[in-house]
């Protein structure tokens, strides 16, 4: 993650994220789930990113997560 630019947060290791001019870029990782959250055309050009290097399925927005909904 840090070698497509992002820092590591402080705060929990599993949290890493950037800032493009103004647009931040925030990405978590739980387990074998990464998800995105930011700026469209950024979380494009990451995912872009990302699936060069590895084998990734989108399954697109995230509604639910460990049993809380998300919106």
């Amino acid at each position: 993650m840090q070698q497509l630019g992002f820092q590591k947060s402080e705060a929990d290791p599993n949290l890493y994220y950037i800032v493009v001019g103004e647009d931040p870029l925030i990405l978590v990782l739980y387990v074998d789930n990464l998800f995105i959250t930011g700026v469209d055309r950024l979380i494009q050009g990451c995912k872009q990113d990302l699936g060069s290097e590895f084998e990734m399925k989108d399954i697109r927005l995230m509604h639910y997560f460990l049993g809380l909904e998300v919106w």
